[in-house]
């Protein structure tokens, strides 16, 4: 298994960086002291109010959210942190549309920073489909530390990977 595969497209001065922290085994307690603390969103439920509140800030009218649920069949490396999907339905002459966000339930046991950068991630695709500039402008505007989160996110994915759990 390569130790940084979540770090994979980062330049070599940061990796080496990284790979040096994991050889002192100061990984953990790297995160630990920038991340002291997990959310208190366990539930679905709490989450859909959690996801809502952060859309309403900033997407006001944006189309409306149906469903949020953490997910445990998300597999990290192959669906990155989370899902959106956008559902078309015809009944007759009607069409209905849903939409839904699925995080991957590893995330109910993390700190809110990650939780809401994945939320703000996954929130954007309502207004930019692609991973392009304007996409990662809107993540900005509801997180100014979005790109600092995703960062550290990779790191506490790399943590889990090689060491498990960090936080009791």
């Amino acid at each position: 298994m390569n130790q940084l595969q979540y770090l994979a497209s980062y330049p070599t001065e940061v990796t080496d960086k990284v790979i040096q922290i994991i050889n002192e085994g100061r990984l953990r307690e790297v995160l630990l002291q920038k991340y002291p603390r997990l959310h208190d969103v366990r539930s679905d439920k709490q989450l859909y109010e959690y996801v809502i509140e952060i859309k309403s800030k900033y997407l006001g009218k944006a189309q409306p959210l149906n469903r949020v649920t953490y997910d445990s069949k998300i597999k990290v490396i192959q669906h990155a942190l989370g899902q959106h999907h956008y559902v078309t339905k015809i009944h007759g002459s009607k069409t209905k549309t849903i939409n839904e966000i699925k995080i991957a339930s590893i995330f109910k046991k993390a700190p809110e920073e990650f939780l809401k950068m994945i939320t703000v991630h996954e929130l954007s695709h309502f207004r930019e489909k692609e991973h392009n500039k304007s996409f990662y402008q809107l993540c900005r505007h509801m997180e100014p530390n979005y790109h600092q989160y995703e960062f550290d996110l990779r790191l506490y994915l790399t943590q889990l990977d090689l060491y498990g759990e960090i936080y009791p």
